[in-house]
C-alpha cells in the first residue's frame, strides 16, 4: 500500500492565505504610518520660524500643559490674490491689524483676549533716529520694532508673559477659511460695509476667504434694520468682536467631523501661511492641535480688554483700560476664569 506523500497532507489549509493577508495588512499600516509621518515632517518644514535670538522677550514655558500665545494678524497686502475685489487698499508696509492673546491649557480650556489696536501704551526703546518712542498706540510697536517690540510692549504695559508668537497676513487668513470650505456665520440682519466689500443677507451665510476677510476688517459695519441701513459696531471694539466670532467659528469648522477630510489641506495651508517662534516645536504643535480639536466651545472664554475712549495731549484718539480692565488682566495672568 502506497503511503500518501507529505505534500498531500495539509492540516492547516488556510494558514498560508491568512499569513499573506496579515503580512499585507501590516505592510499597509506601515505605509500609512510612514506617509503620515512624512506629511507631518514635511508640513513642519513649511512653517516659517522667527529665530530665538530675535524674540528675547518671549518667556520660557513653565509648564508643558499651559501656553500663552500672541497671535498677530498683519495688514500686508502684497500677497493678496489678484482676483480679490480692489477694496482692501494699496498701502505699503505691514502693520498689526489684529492683536489677540490666547491662554491654552492642554485638554482643559482656552482664554482669548483681544487687544484694541488703538490702546494707549508706553513703547520701550528708540526709533530710527535714536529718540525714545514713548506714548503711542499699541499697534505702532510692531511698526517700529516688529514682533519683539510688540511682545515687550505687552509685557511692560499689561504684565502678561508670552510664551509663543504666531503671525498671519490677510491672504493667509483668507486661505485658511477656504481650506475648510468657508466659515458659517449667523447674521440677524442683512449686513454690509461698502469700504471692505462685505455684502450679505440675513440668516446663516457661509463666507469664503475673501468674504470672511471683508467681515473681520469691516470698520463701517452696517445692518439693514427697519428698512434702512444703520451703522452698528463700527468702532474697534465691534471689529474685535467680529474677529473673535469668526475665529471661534473657524475653530468649530476645523473640529467638525464633516471636515475630517479637510484637515490635511488645512494643516498644509496653515504651515505655509503662518510665521511662528522657533520654540514652537513640531511636538508642541501636534499636541496643541490634537487637544484643541477635542476642546468644546463651552470651554473657550473670549473677551476684549475693557477700554474707554481717550483724547491724548498729542491730539491722537486712543482707548485706555477702563476700571474693569485690571480684573480681566489679573484673571488672564493667573489663567483663572475671566469675569462675566
Amino acid at each position: 500500500m502506497t503511503k500518501p506523500s507529505r505534500q498531500s497532507v495539509n492540516p492547516h489549509p488556510r494558514r498560508r492565505p491568512l499569513r499573506i493577508i496579515l503580512i499585507t495588512l501590516v505592510s499597509l499600516v506601515v505605509v500609512v504610518l510612514l506617509t503620515a509621518i512624512g506629511f507631518v515632517v514635511w508640513t513642519n518644514n513649511q512653517i516659517e520660524r522667527v529665530p530665538e535670538q530675535e524674540l528675547p522677550s518671549l518667556d520660557p514655558v513653565v509648564s508643558s500643559e499651559t501656553h500663552t500665545f500672541l497671535v498677530v494678524g498683519t495688514d500686508d497686502r502684497s500677497t493678496l490674490p489678484s482676483d480679490f475685489d480692489d477694496v482692501f487698499g494699496d498701502f505699503p508696509g505691514e502693520r498689526t491689524d489684529t492683536i489677540i492673546l490666547i491662554n491654552f491649557t492642554l485638554g482643559e480650556s482656552a482664554q482669548i483676549m483681544s487687544i484694541p489696536r488703538d490702546l494707549r501704551v508706553e513703547i520701550p526703546g528708540t526709533d530710527d533716529n535714536g529718540l525714545p518712542i514713548g506714548t503711542n498706540r499699541i499697534n505702532a510697536a510692531f511698526a517700529f520694532g516688529g514682533p519683539e517690540l510688540l511682545i515687550a510692549t505687552i509685557g511692560e504695559n499689561l504684565g502678561i508673559a508670552i510664551n509663543h508668537y504666531m503671525e498671519i497676513d490677510l491672504a493667509g487668513f483668507a486661505k485658511l477659511v477656504d481650506a475648510v470650505d468657508g466659515v458659517s456665520i449667523l447674521f440677524e440682519h442683512a449686513a454690509r460695509d461698502e469700504t471692505s466689500g462685505l455684502n450679505v443677507g440675513p440668516g446663516i451665510q457661509t463666507l469664503n476667504g475673501e468674504q470672511a476677510l471683508a467681515y473681520v476688517r469691516s470698520r463701517k459695519y452696517q445692518e439693514y434694520r427697519n428698512e434702512k441701513w444703520v451703522t452698528v459696531g463700527g468702532n474697534d471694539i465691534g471689529r474685535t468682536r467680529r474677529q473673535q466670532k469668526i475665529l471661534l467659528n473657524l475653530f468649530e469648522q476645523v473640529a467638525a467631523r464633516k471636515n475630517v477630510f479637510n484637515l490635511p489641506r488645512f494643516a498644509h495651508t496653515f504651515a505655509q501661511e503662518v510665521k511662528v517662534d522657533a520654540g514652537l516645536s513640531l511636538a508642541v504643535i501636534i499636541e496643541l492641535g490634537r487637544t484643541a480639536l477635542e476642546l468644546p466651545l463651552s470651554n473657550i472664554d473670549a473677551t476684549t480688554l475693557p477700554v474707554i475712549d481717550f483724547k491724548g495731549e498729542d491730539g491722537k484718539a486712543y482707548v485706555i483700560p477702563s476700571s474693569e480692565a485690571e480684573a480681566y488682566l489679573a484673571s488672564f495672568r493667573s489663567k483663572e476664569p475671566l469675569p462675566n
